[in-house]
């Protein structure tokens, strides 16, 4: 496990955020790579339960905030497509696996590649040593950046979408698989953002802390 000093910690609790490079290895990100492959594969969506994932209001309700489909996914491994993707009948216009915006949410919990990264002693090491008591894995999600497709992730804070009492007692760890810059989908945040309150719009946040932590490529 990358060694996470005195230091970073500190950091970490008053940014929000801490980076740590090479924490899963290059075989475990093969790993997670081939494993997504071989899900989409199988993938048998019916037509009614496509769900084109946004996160403008207005759509976001009208989508996977009133479909069956997308409210009961906490505890199955289900498929939401960018926009743009189905015809009017629902049929494909691009590939498949170019279609899908994400995967989620319970891969951590049904999924054996997944399932072992989760709750692996690394992870588990790293939990405690930023001081989590109890931690309950919540969901899981494989987010793809699809080229030249799909529909924009606008600011937000995931406490809107996780809340908790306290609120903010969610930890978020972004595994990067690929290589990130802003040119192809990096994550952005405000450093000490996640001690502030709920916002209606408040630009590259997020409410609670994140690890971003990248593969040893």
């Amino acid at each position: 496990m990358a060694f996470v000093t005195e230091e970073q910690i500190q950091q970490f609790h008053e940014d929000g955020f801490l980076v740590l490079e090479e924490f899963c290895t290059t075989e475990e990100c093969d790993a997670m790579r081939e494993q997504i492959h071989k899900i989409i594969a199988k993938m048998d969506v019916p037509h009614h339960c496509r769900t084109e994932f946004s996160t403008k209001e207005e759509e976001e309700l009208q989508a996977q905030g009133s479909a069956e489909y997308f409210l009961t996914s906490g505890d199955k491994i289900r498929f939401f497509f960018e926009k743009g993707v189905f015809d009017e009948k629902g049929d494909f216009l691009v590939p498949k696996e170019k279609s899908i915006n994400k995967i989620g949410h319970a891969l951590h919990a049904y999924d054996p590649i997944f399932k072992q990264i989760t709750h692996s002693s690394k992870v588990q090491e790293l939990g405690r040593k930023l001081g989590l008591e109890k931690p309950v894995v919540v969901q899981s999600m494989y987010i793809f950046k699809q080229p030249g497709i799909g529909g924009e992730v606008r600011p937000h804070q995931d406490a809107t979408f996780l809340y908790t009492e306290p609120l903010g007692m969610v930890l978020g760890l972004w595994i990067a698989l690929e290589n990130t810059m802003q040119e192809n989908g990096c994550l952005w945040f405000i450093p000490g953002s996640h001690t502030s309150k709920i916002h209606v719009i408040l630009p590259y946040t997020e409410m609670h802390p994140h690890l971003l932590v990248t593969g040893g490529k």
